[in-house]
């Protein structure tokens, strides 16, 4: 009985795939980067990762893929909480 509850609730949410939330992330970073008056390579110096790193990351066109942790020191870099990154933007 509790599968008929379950499938019930799913069909009601509007599930987005995996793009959609990194795409989200992806502006984001970009915004934020460049408020803070950072380029591409100055973040990435920040984060410890490279420089064609953090240019993939914020491209919306690669697939590159980033960890929560990787996130979480963009985040701390950025002086922003993690949460801005999820925040729905028309950043490009």
């Amino acid at each position: 009985m509790k599968n008929k509850n379950v499938q019930k609730i799913k069909e009601k949410i509007d599930f987005h795939d995996d793009f959609f939330y990194y795409n989200r992330v992806k502006r984001n970073i970009r915004k934020y980067r460049r408020q803070a008056g950072y380029t591409q390579q100055e973040l990435a110096e920040l984060v410890d990762v490279s420089g064609n790193f953090i240019t993939q990351v914020e491209s919306l066109s690669s697939s590159k893929f980033l960890t929560i942790a990787t996130l979480g020191r963009i985040s701390d870099a950025l002086n922003i909480d993690i949460s801005k990154f999820f925040e729905p933007t028309d950043y490009i």
